[in-house]
């Protein structure tokens, strides 16, 4: 089989073409992307701010009964809740759970997903039908019921980890969305594993295992990267609703969803409950997905090859 243009990353390449330069094309590409570039400092200072969260002069469990539904002043800049909580402080711990929820359950989704992906469309066959109906069955299950389900049973459970724990959520939320990734892995995996450069590698003797993450897998880096920061935004979403909803990480430890849920009730009285929380998953998502985006037109074949 003769490969066509815009198949893979390094056949497009010239062979004078080093990794490094490789690299440093894919990079330039990104920075003219001006919303992704933007999008990115607004992560890494969302990134460090819930990591300096430490350092607020208030505990995120701190109560003020003398100060309930503060507006927001040089002393508490985002306000203060119904209990006399410092909302600025809770968004910012709320961030990190928030965060961590997106990261590693999009980490656990990719990797299982990729590694579904990879069997069933390489092998194909038998393996492939068996693991293409298990995606398909977990793909029929209405996913925000599931989670509910499931974060309602697990909370009850007397194993402290499974109890009231951002592990917990974390694994729930990877365990309903891999079946994405797995898919757009499998496709391109059947593309790939025809090509002259897999064919040339098996008649020297390459086997399964280092054709696949050797040869294969590198080429679909930049799908699964576009895929990934995708799931993420995601799972973020996920995860506020479920603690709006109260079946995710319970109070007291604040999430930006549980900031949310207790601002419903008090939404005329002290809008700030919800607009500051609701600003930060807004600007989190946003940016994820516009990195997304710039990561898409990085790993573009045709522009890489073009160089333009």
């Amino acid at each position: 089989m003769t490969d066509t243009p815009g198949s893979t990353l390094p056949e497009l390449l010239p062979q004078n073409r080093s990794n490094e330069n490789l690299a440093l094309v894919i990079l330039r590409r990104f920075l003219k992307h001006r919303l992704a570039v933007l999008a990115l400092i607004a992560l890494i200072l969302m990134v460090l701010l819930t990591i300096g969260a430490s350092w607020s002069n208030y505990a995120p469990t701190q109560q003020e009964p003398a100060n309930p539904f503060k507006a927001p002043t040089s002393a508490h800049w985002f306000g203060t809740d119904e209990l006399g909580r410092d909302i600025f402080t809770r968004i910012l711990y709320g961030g990190r759970v928030s965060l961590a929820v997106g990261l590693f359950s999009t980490v656990l989704s990719i990797g299982l997903g990729v590694l579904i992906g990879a069997l069933s469309g390489y092998y194909g066959g038998w393996l492939d039908n068996l693991l293409m109906r298990i995606t398909d069955a977990f793909l029929t299950f209405p996913t925000i019921f599931v989670l509910i389900l499931l974060g309602a049973a697990l909370r009850d459970q007397p194993v402290q980890w499974l109890k009231n724990s951002v592990l917990m959520v974390i694994v729930i939320i990877a365990a309903l969305s891999w079946m994405w990734p797995a898919r757009l892995v499998r496709g391109l995996f059947i593309v790939l594993r025809e090509r002259d450069f897999i064919s040339a590698t098996r008649s020297l003797g390459g086997n399964d295992a280092r054709i696949i993450f050797l040869h294969i897998l590198p080429n679909c880096i930049g799908p699964i990267l576009v895929s990934g920061t995708l799931q993420m935004a995601s799972a973020i979403i996920t995860e506020s609703g479920l603690s709006y909803l109260g079946f995710g990480v319970q109070p007291p430890t604040p999430t930006w969803g549980s900031i949310l849920s207790t601002a419903q009730t008090h939404v005329f009285r002290a809008p700030w409950l919800a607009i500051y929380p609701g600003v930060m998953i807004f600007i989190t998502v946003m940016a994820i997905n516009y990195i997304g985006d710039g990561l898409r037109d990085a790993f573009d074949p045709y522009v890489i090859h073009t160089g333009k």
